[in-house]
């Protein structure tokens, strides 16, 4: 393939011109956010035009009173947490930092690539990943279009909501050009708790344990590496430690060791956490299952020789492994689970990252693909089906 054309726009109408132009033509088009995630899906897909969003980087609102921020979509999400952190807020997204274990460009993940591969941190166990977080966005077209959904005030609406398709598609049905999001306030005080056990089925009843308690919760986490494992649970506000002290015995009472507190000090604990979703020496699969399948589940990672990190009562989990274990991941996983590999080390490639899909829901994705981009324009054959 001859090198690409690179555009770099700063405004809307240049954006949607941009693609306006090279549907015209019958180009491919390359979305880049913070290119931290440029090797997930079928990155090796080829384009004539890659198109960086990093220009679109300014805070076009910020309504402290009512809790909501309009952000265009090359914003850092870095940049975006300091200046709402400013007034005691934060958006409530966790993803793992660019430049864990060797990945390049470190804290340089924006929103649009955040939401359009909705990726997400521990917070989501209590906050949900970016399509909950969304109320509102606006988006480039492959024929020039600039379509806006919803607003900036949070309410349920009438009517299609492009904001939350937009979440998760991979850029293949526009680009994201701004995004209107809710906040929640930011607390400093956290305590967490965390226990060990060597047994899937025991860790999984604390998990339980956990998840159905009224414990407001800010993250229920668990790891799994080599035989063993750890269940974590974070709790924030002014009277944090005292809850945290009941949920340490609630573990304890289901049978998980070693139980400890931290205070104010558990930082770099979820920073190893969201740094397990990433490997640059390693495959990682992001695999969807059943929370009641937990055990299951390490238990297959423990026959694949990997490791573990994910969301307790969500059933998101990601898999470090061998690549070449993969096909045996997939195949011992529990029934109506699915894997798909994010990360793969150096050069390498996977053919179908995606894994198989229902029949019905790959049909209603291309139906979309045809309806948004009917000219095939925006990040071809990247997604789920060579969508």
């Amino acid at each position: 393939m001859s090198a690409a054309t690179t555009l770099a726009p700063e405004t809307f109408e240049q954006a949607a011109a941009a693609l306006r132009s090279a549907s015209a033509d019958g180009q491919r088009v390359r979305i880049v956010g913070g290119a931290t995630k440029s090797r997930w899906g079928r990155s090796h897909a080829p384009y004539e035009v890659e198109l960086h969003a990093g220009g679109l980087d300014s805070i076009l609102a910020h309504n402290a009173g009512d809790m909501t921020a309009t952000l265009q979509a090359g914003v850092p999400l870095a940049a975006a947490q300091e200046a709402f952190a400013q007034a005691g807020q934060m958006l409530s997204l966790d993803p793992p930092r660019a430049g864990q274990d060797g990945i390049d460009g470190a804290d340089g993940a924006t929103l649009g690539g955040i939401v359009a591969t909705g990726d997400s941190g521990p917070l989501a166990h209590r906050y949900g990943g970016p399509r909950d977080l969304i109320v509102g966005a606006t988006v480039a077209l492959a024929d020039g279009t600039v379509a806006k959904s919803g607003g900036t005030v949070i309410k349920n609406v009438a009517g299609y909501d492009i904001a939350k398709l937009m979440a998760g598609s991979f850029g293949t049905l526009g680009l994201i050009l701004s995004v209107n999001v809710r906040l929640h306030p930011r607390s400093e005080r956290t305590a967490t708790v965390v226990g060990t056990a060597d047994d899937p089925r025991t860790l999984h009843a604390a998990a339980h344990a956990l998840a159905t308690a009224p414990a407001e919760l800010e993250a229920l986490d668990v790891s799994w590496r080599h035989g063993a494992g750890a269940l974590l649970a974070q709790v924030a506000g002014p009277r944090s430690e005292t809850r945290a002290r009941r949920l340490a015995r609630t573990i304890a009472d289901a049978g998980l060791s070693q139980v400890q507190l931290l205070v104010d000090d558990d930082r770099e604990l979820w920073e190893a956490q969201r740094a397990g979703q990433r490997s640059s020496s390693q495959a990682t699969v992001r695999v969807a299952a059943r929370a009641s399948d937990l055990a299951s589940l390490l238990a297959a990672v423990d026959g694949c020789d990997g490791s573990l990190v994910g969301r307790a009562a969500a059933g998101h989990s990601w898999v470090t492994l061998d690549p070449a274990s993969i096909a045996r991941l997939r195949s011992e996983l529990p029934a109506g689970a699915t894997a798909i590999v994010q990360d793969l080390p150096g050069d390498a490639r996977f053919e179908d990252p995606w894994g198989p899909v229902q029949p019905a829901l790959l049909d209603l994705t291309r139906r979309l693909k045809r309806r948004f981009d009917p000219t095939q324009t925006c990040n071809p054959g990247i997604f789920v089906g060579g969508i």
